[in-house]
């Protein structure tokens, strides 16, 4: 490989790296703005939404489009995305419970739970952001698209345990860079899925 193409590519990934650090940094902001339970929802949809444009090409101009998506979205994102965020607080506290308690039994069956929630959570975020549909279809959908594409769903749940192992590792990555990667290589890699889903589906509608 010739250097001025490495030093593209190079220049590319970093301008990659940098992006997800200020969707990181938005996310945070404004979580934190919504005093976190309630800031939690918009601030997930308006990432998933800056998220998706990025990915797709578009021009950003950050916090300003943030802010928008934020209060256009505050009340259905928060209707969204708080009942899984519950739902999993609460698995995840019973799997640290069972853990101390030694109750193997009832540890792996909340642990498969909280998994079975990720791969649906891997989802919702970017379904929300690239379709529309009536908000109670989201979550169905999602969970469809969990069982029906089993190796989609393996790698989503590769990729977001490598970014919590990175960040267990290195706590500041939270605070830079963790959200914000997570949250864009998710939308990346789910926009292909739903591509390849919708031809498949048109593949078969033309038979």
């Amino acid at each position: 490989m010739s250097h001025p193409a490495m030093s593209i590519r190079l220049q590319a990934a970093c301008s990659e790296v940098v992006w997800a650090a200020r969707l990181n940094a938005l996310w945070i902001g404004f979580t934190l703005l919504g005093g976190v339970v309630l800031g939690i929802g918009p601030a997930t949809v308006a990432a998933y939404t800056l998220a998706r444009r990025h990915a797709r090409g578009e021009t950003i101009h950050g916090w300003a489009e943030f802010w928008r998506v934020y209060r256009r979205e505050f009340v259905r994102a928060s209707l969204l995305v708080l009942p899984l965020a519950v739902a999993a607080t609460v698995l995840a506290g019973n799997f640290l419970y069972f853990a101390n308690a030694g109750a193997t039994g009832w540890q792996a069956a909340t642990l498969v739970a909280l998994v079975a929630l990720a791969a649906v959570g891997c989802y919702l975020g970017p379904l929300y952001a690239h379709y529309d549909l009536p908000l109670a279809a989201y979550l169905p959908k999602a969970s469809l698209l969990a069982l029906t594409r089993p190796a989609s769903s393996v790698l989503l749940l590769f990729v977001l345990a490598a970014v919590v192992f990175a960040t267990a590792a290195a706590p500041l990555l939270a605070l830079v860079l963790s959200a914000g990667a997570w949250i864009y290589l998710n939308t990346w890699l789910c926009l292909r899925f739903f591509e390849e889903n919708e031809a498949r589906l048109d593949s078969k509608g033309n038979r």
